[in-house]
């Protein structure tokens, strides 16, 4: 059977792909962060027949030693593991580099050491900054908008380093913007939906105007399994992206038209990103991955919104909803 790492697995997108592959009958090893509470992160909130299949391993990515211990005996990695928060990034760009260069960095060295047979390293649509043209393919230009961004354009570029020189299986994958249930309050779904949903009439946000392309969490699971199971994509660069886009300003009008329509958005300063930062359009292509996979998205938007606006009303005490989450 082949036997499976997940870095990032206590996360939101890791969490879904951890979930999925134990459902495929997958050998699943799961890299959660180690906290003294013994904490799994969202993985504490799957069905027991699907932890009780879990062999977890509580380590910190920054150090090489852990990295190389639960990599051992692995045939595929899926390398999830990161720091995401774009604001957070500004005032502490340090623990950025730790955790997403160096990260990846012991990541790759574990897996030419150990002839990893496969490694997927995931990037983010936020390398590709503005778009520069649309939609955006793999061929795009690289540009770094946020700390954050330079932080994954660097892993990113550490992989391929790794292919060309020493021939290590590596794929980078991009997911477009992910959203669905487990995502935390960071994030612009969740961010309306729960200051909606505890009967907020003023709902603050930054900047309406950017688009986005909007991918549900289950359908990115999806791409992330055929991208490992293709011999073709060993190498490569590949998107996640459904092709549309939709503006933060949309998003909020059908939120606001399905849960509260009295409600009306104002703008908060503090959610505003600085006027060079901000990505004011990702709009991406999945030819790719569609030429390389037997992949295709199986929800639509508003099938995607309608499972994650259920699974946060009945997660709603787990958001703090008043407060700017970063």
């Amino acid at each position: 059977m082949e036997n499976i790492l997940v870095t990032g697995s206590c996360g939101f997108i890791g969490s879904h792909l951890v979930e999925l592959l134990v459902k495929n009958g997958k050998k699943v090893r799961a890299f959660v962060y180690y906290n003294s509470f013994n904490s799994w992160g969202w993985l504490d909130s799957l069905p027991d027949d699907i932890k009780n299949e879990l062999d977890v391993f509580t380590g910190d990515i920054r150090d090489p030693n852990g990295v190389k211990t639960a990599m051992k005996g692995i045939d595929t990695v899926y390398h999830l593991a990161a720091l995401i928060g774009i604001p957070f990034s500004y005032h502490s760009p340090d623990s950025y580099v730790d955790t997403n260069i160096k990260g990846t960095l012991n990541v790759l060295q574990a897996a030419r050491d150990l002839d990893t047979d496969r490694v997927l390293v995931t990037s983010t649509s936020e390398v590709y900054g503005t778009a520069q043209y649309v939609p955006i393919d793999e061929k795009h230009p690289f540009q770094g908008q946020s700390p954050y961004s330079a932080t994954k354009i660097g892993a990113d570029r550490i992989a391929e380093s790794f292919y060309r020189s020493f021939n290590t299986p590596v794929t980078i994958v991009r997911p477009f913007n992910t959203y669905g249930p487990r995502q935390s309050a960071r994030a612009i779904i969740p961010t309306i939906a729960t200051q909606l949903l505890n009967g907020q009439e003023k709902i603050h946000l930054g900047s309406l105007s950017p688009t986005r392309d909007f991918n549900y969490v289950k359908d990115v699971a999806n791409a992330f399994i055929a991208i490992a199971e293709s011999k073709r994509t060993v190498g490569e660069e590949i998107n996640i992206a459904t092709g549309t886009e939709l503006s933060i300003g949309q998003v909020a009008d059908m939120l606001i038209e399905k849960l509260s329509p009295k409600a009306v958005v104002v703008s908060d300063d503090q959610r505003v990103r600085p006027e060079n930062s901000e990505v004011e359009r990702l709009l991406g292509c999945n030819k790719k991955l569609m030429s390389l996979t037997d992949w295709k998205p199986e929800y639509s938007f508003e099938q995607g919104l309608s499972e994650t606006i259920d699974w946060i009303r009945d997660n709603l005490t787990s958001f703090k909803s008043s407060i700017y989450n970063v």
